[in-house]
């Protein structure tokens, strides 16, 4: 594992365990190959400004490239300094944004990091696809292995993942990824939402869900998110006082939702979420952006000029929505500010 850059300043020490630099390099081969880019919008149709979203972000508000290339976008979560992570996870690493746009490799060897999060101490946790675990990949002295199986079997895909304030963690796995072509993948756990618990103890907490993707949390951590790829709304769980999970409603109709013309199913393209300090949620779709209050009451929507794939709010000020996707990346100033209670 090696670090190539960490952030310019730190804030608590005791947060902040991501600002340490090591010394040395070992660079490891990239792992797999590019992400596939869908087509982008033409130059005389790609959106360039935002529309205005009573309380989100001004009409007119550029929707600013950072850079595009980058192979795989997944993950991102904002460090303390206003700087932001995200995940190349086909070229296994983990990669910085600064303030300043330049985007330094942070992480190389990351076990093919996907969704991440922090805890309140620095700990970066991350969902990993090379060999399917969730765990601790930084500071080095504490990076570990939480789980990699449940009930014996490997987990397929483990995707997204969203830690709480008592820091217990919420995670997805939409099972294997098979393509046309592809033999049959050694068996594995079905799609399925887990909680890792503070103790450590794994618990399956839904089954119901035909491709859970991204996951997250409301402000008052007494609602559970999970954006359902193929289906036509975000899902959402009640928290019990006990921690245990209600059932499932549906929260939100994602208007990215698309029908197979064949009949079989369909796709919403749902994936991150993200949650504003007004709990409003933020999903990525094949619409773009799409912005819910916290009734599940859709506000509208902020097209992109690639699909993006996850996103999150970061900046000093927590007041730019981060957005990534299709190997490209963007960001954009809003009029609201993320919920500081958690990195995510």
């Amino acid at each position: 594992m090696t670090v190539l850059s960490a952030p310019s300043r730190s804030s608590h020490p005791s947060r902040f365990a991501l600002a340490c630099l090591l010394a040395g390099a070992v660079l490891l081969p990239q792992v797999g190959q590019a992400q596939t880019a869908a087509a982008p919008a033409t130059a005389a149709t790609a959106p360039t400004v935002t529309p205005g979203i009573a309380g989100v972000v001004a009409a007119g508000t550029s929707i600013e490239l950072i850079k595009e290339g980058f192979t795989g976008t997944e993950g991102p979560v904002a460090l303390p300094d206003g700087s932001l992570l995200f995940t190349e996870t086909q070229a296994n690493r983990i990669t910085r944004i600064a303030e300043d746009g330049s985007t330094p490799t942070f992480l190389e060897d990351s076990n093919g990091a996907n969704g991440l999060g922090i805890a309140a101490n620095g700990d970066l946790y991350a969902v990993q696809v090379l060999k399917p675990r969730v765990g601790i990949v930084f500071p080095p002295g504490h990076r570990q292995v939480l789980v990699d199986k449940f009930e014996g079997l490997p987990f397929g895909r483990p995707n997204d993942l969203v830690l709480d304030t008592q820091r217990n963690v919420y995670f997805t796995d939409s099972g294997a990824n098979v393509r046309p072509g592809d033999p049959p993948p050694p068996p594995s756990a079905p799609p399925a939402v887990y909680r890792i618990t503070a103790k450590g103890q794994l618990e399956r907490i839904a089954v119901d869900i035909e491709r859970p993707n991204g996951i997250q949390l409301s402000p008052d951590e007494k609602v559970l998110y999970v954006a359902n790829t193929n289906g036509e709304y975000v899902l959402a769980y009640e928290i019990g006082a006990d921690g245990r999970i209600g059932p499932r409603r549906n929260f939100a109709k994602l208007g990215g939702y698309k029908p197979n013309p064949n009949g079989a199913g369909g796709s919403s393209g749902a994936d991150g979420l993200a949650v504003d300090a007004q709990g409003r949620l933020y999903v990525a779709s094949n619409s773009g952006i799409e912005i819910f209050d916290a009734k599940g009451q859709a506000l509208g929507v902020i097209a992109l000029p690639r699909q993006p794939q996850n996103l999150a709010f970061a900046g000093e000020d927590k007041r730019t929505l981060y957005a990534v996707g299709r190997g490209a990346a963007y960001r954009i100033r809003t009029l609201t500010a993320r919920f500081a209670g958690r990195a995510k």
